[in-house]
């Protein structure tokens, strides 16, 4: 059995499964940081009987001093979850345009909020398309599902966590590196890393056409970056992951994952961190 199991998903497995039903719930997560919203994607066209949620109204609350992406009200994401058809066992596959890196926050929220029955479309909408096979702009209207959330099912950090993470376990930063170096900032009031993290950006994660790369390569990635392997963070912790407001970073735990790294999201991320200038930032490499 693969890492990759129960985890991800082919555009040609998830096919067969559709032409075999019953079909797994499907979320378009599509969405890009500055716009043009995700829904206008997904109207030009998307998998059949997929339901779009939005990343900004049902994968996180209003941005404030907990982040720009802070986690929902527990009854906004169940609310959405149920909206879209998701049952309480029934399986879920989420999807992006390509990389993974929206589509792994919808992973993280359905596994973080107790649903243990969801994978990630490898190479997500462009994947599908590249196979040849069919999209649609018809909206489906799906029976109300039934999923309750529970929050708690995965590792979360705060910012003490994270710099605690930093300064005796392993702390990744998944944003570019030229954002963890104070180079540039185009979104956040400072610039730099939390001191201690390691630069660690989720474009290193997945192939260039945005399928993850396998566990192997990614087990000797992490480890090159100071994980143990099959143990997480020096000193038996989870390895801790940060971005800039805790999305990308879902797609980073899910790379560990798929290495068998346990591994923990600072949810908050850059946008928490900087929002107490009391905290520490450091610069450079």
């Amino acid at each position: 059995m693969s890492a990759a199991d129960g985890l991800l998903i082919t555009a040609a497995s998830l096919a067969a499964e559709l032409a075999a039903g019953p079909a797994p719930v499907l979320l378009d997560l599509r969405w890009r940081l500055g716009g043009p919203p995700g829904i206008d994607a997904y109207r030009r066209g998307h998998l059949p009987g997929a339901v779009f949620a939005d990343l900004d109204r049902d994968l996180a609350a209003p941005p404030g001093p907990a982040g720009r992406h802070p986690l929902p009200e527990v009854a906004v994401f169940q609310a959405a979850m149920r909206a879209a058809g998701v049952t309480q066992d029934g399986p879920v596959v989420v999807y992006d345009e390509a990389d993974s890196t929206i589509a792994a926050r919808g992973w993280w929220m359905l596994r973080y909020y107790g649903h243990d029955n969801v994978r990630v479309l490898d190479g997500g909408y462009q994947a599908w398309v590249s196979a040849g096979l069919p999209v649609t702009t018809a909206e489906p209207a799906p029976a109300p599902g039934d999923f309750t959330a529970r929050p708690g099912h995965l590792p979360v950090l705060d910012a003490a966590g994270a710099q605690q993470a930093a300064r005796t376990g392993l702390l990744l930063d998944a944003r570019a590196g030229e954002r963890y170096r104070g180079e540039i900032e185009p979104v956040d009031p400072a610039a730099g890393h939390i001191p201690g993290a390691v630069s660690a950006p989720t474009a290193g994660n997945v192939n260039a056409d945005g399928t993850f790369k396998d566990a192997v390569e990614l087990a000797a990635r992490f480890a090159a970056l100071g994980a143990v392997p099959g143990a997480g963070a020096p000193g038996g912790e989870p390895v801790g992951a940060y971005c800039g407001s805790g999305v990308t970073a879902a797609h980073e735990v899910l790379a560990l994952t798929l290495a068998g790294l346990p591994a923990a999201l600072y949810v908050g991320s850059w946008s928490n961190w900087v929002a107490d200038p009391a905290r520490p930032v450091a610069t450079g490499a």
